[in-house]
């Protein structure tokens, strides 16, 4: 299970002892998995910026997680175009998620702890948005050229009847550079096949006898060409169309068709490359992205604790991952440990829930500081 609750509770004489009577309480009976959550002593700052940066980084940590999530699922998508599957696992700092996330390191380069909390908050967004920005225009780019590609495959598979025939069709297929005689291609129902041949000569005058082969085959067609003199070709796209023939409107022309091939190498390349540079793109970025992420949650931690709990700084921030089949106990468990800490809180107590929460504006509230980090899905398989 990749979900992770994100607590702090108020040290006891020592934060030692809150994290040893937590341990004792929940790793026994196989209730979760436990680490601390290291998050050094920042500058607090006045109890207006503490309230004002409280509802700041809810909405900072939404968007935070929702740029993780985005760009974990179209890593996902576009390994499906990629050739080379290897290293699909997201890596952050180079460690997997979970190890990440158990021995997280405040980045003291990237956030240094002389800055203010609002300073901190300010910093995370910026790159935050930064990141949302550039994924939202690389993503674009490959994918209109991923659209561009896909046209072009659909218009070299499926029926004769209205794929392109540029990649099916030889010049020796045709009459060329002719003043009287021309070459027409024409889609034959398989169940109508011998009907062409006994027919098509005769279809108007001016065929050219034993001038038509099977040039091409689909599950239902034959493509067939036929060469007659120009002037007939109005009769006769007239009178095969009476008998189920269809002529295609295709002229051979040897530059345009080198051209339209020159063209669709280029865009595979092209796309080749764009995805070598994407991935790698999504890789680095996805790992900043996830570090901007949970810095915002060890910034909530720090701020909902001061507010909380109250000053001299004094709680010790734990990473839990909860056993899934014990979450309600889990959460009795911790309910039973910290109760104390809100006496107000028995008088708006949501009995309904499975577990010992209260409920506040429709969101869950608990005695002690909790975040969720939800991480299933952002697991590449």
């Amino acid at each position: 299970m990749s979900e992770f609750w994100l607590i702090s509770v108020p040290g006891d004489k020592t934060c030692q002892q809150a994290w040893e009577k937590l341990q004792a309480a929940t790793t026994k009976t196989n209730l979760s998995t436990n680490s601390k959550f290291s998050i050094p002593e920042l500058k607090i700052g006045t109890l207006d910026v503490l309230i004002s940066l409280s509802d700041e980084l809810d909405k900072l940590d939404s968007f935070a997680e929702i740029n993780v999530k985005e760009m974990s699922k179209y890593m996902a998508e576009v390994l499906e175009d990629s050739e080379d599957k290897a290293g699909e696992i997201l890596l952050v700092d180079g460690l997997d998620l979970v190890t990440y996330l158990t021995r997280f390191q405040w980045n003291m380069a990237k956030y240094p702890i002389t800055e203010s909390l609002k300073s901190l908050a300010e910093m995370m967004a910026k790159g935050a948005k930064q990141i949302s920005n550039d994924f939202r225009a690389r993503s674009s780019s490959y994918n209109e050229l991923k659209v561009n590609i896909q046209n072009w495959e659909k218009k070299n598979a499926g029926s004769l009847l209205t794929r392109s025939l540029v990649e099916i069709v030889k010049k020796e297929d045709f009459v060329l550079d002719s003043e009287y005689l021309i070459t027409l291609l024409v889609v034959v129902p398989k169940s109508h096949h011998n009907d062409w041949v006994k027919q098509y000569e005769t279809l108007v005058d001016m065929v050219v006898p034993r001038s038509s082969q099977v040039i091409s085959e689909d599950q239902d067609n034959y493509l067939c060409n036929v060469t007659l003199f120009r002037k007939a070709v109005t009769d006769f796209i007239k009178k095969a169309r009476e008998k189920k023939f269809v002529v295609r409107d295709f002229q051979y022309d040897e530059e345009q068709i080198k051209a339209d091939k020159e063209e669709v190498a280029n865009i595979s390349t092209d796309r080749k490359n764009k995805l070598g540079l994407l991935i790698r793109w999504l890789r680095v970025n996805f790992s900043e992205a996830f570090v901007i992420w949970i810095h915002v949650k060890a910034l909530r931690v720090f701020v909902e604790s001061i507010l909380r709990y109250g000053l001299p700084m004094n709680f010790q921030a734990i990473l839990l991952q909860p056993n899934k089949k014990n979450i309600k106990k889990l959460r009795e468990v911790l309910y039973d440990l910290y109760k104390h800490l809100d006496d107000s809180s028995g008088a708006i107590i949501d009995f309904a829930t499975d577990v010992q929460a209260y409920k506040l504006n429709d969101q869950e509230y608990y005695p002690y500081v909790f975040f969720k980090v939800d991480c299933n899905p952002i697991q590449l398989k």
